[in-house]
């Protein structure tokens, strides 16, 4: 038995893993579609960077040529999440670099809804992703009462 029948044969039967319905599958997209959107934005102007974008990003320690770096590692992450073959990667990727952007945050005590921001923005990658995708839904399923 390979490690991931045993995976599957751990979850309990009182699991609900149906295929996933057309309201879910769209939700997901939309959510999806929101944040990547959100994310593109962000990634496209760390590149282009405007005087905007580097006036907010000194205080905090970014230079120029680190946001250009920053800018290309986000929108090679956010391409992972658009293709459904790595979109699981894609997310693990983007919540780890939005944990980067909690800590930031953190060490730099800005105000709390700076701190909440990239946590919500994670959360809502992971959930269109599971109401989209029958196999997430394995690996992390909502266990019936």
């Amino acid at each position: 038995m390979s490690a991931n029948e045993a995976v599957l044969n751990a979850v309990p039967t009182s699991v609900s893993l149906a295929i996933p319905s057309k309201a879910q599958v769209v939700t997901g997209r939309v959510l999806g579609a929101v944040a990547v959107l959100f994310l593109v934005m962000d990634g496209v102007m760390k590149l282009i960077r405007p005087e905007s974008v580097l006036k907010a990003s000194a205080p905090l320690g970014f230079t120029s040529d680190m946001l250009l770096g920053i800018g290309i590692v986000l929108l090679l992450c956010t391409v992972l999440y658009v293709v459904p073959r790595t979109s699981v990667l894609g997310a693990a990727l983007l919540t780890a670099y939005l944990g980067g952007a909690v800590s930031i945050m953190v060490r730099f005590s800005m105000p709390l809804f700076n701190m909440v921001f990239p946590i919500l923005f994670a959360v809502v990658l992971w959930i269109s992703l599971w109401l989209r995708t029958p196999q997430l839904r394995r690996v992390f399923p909502i266990i019936a009462g």
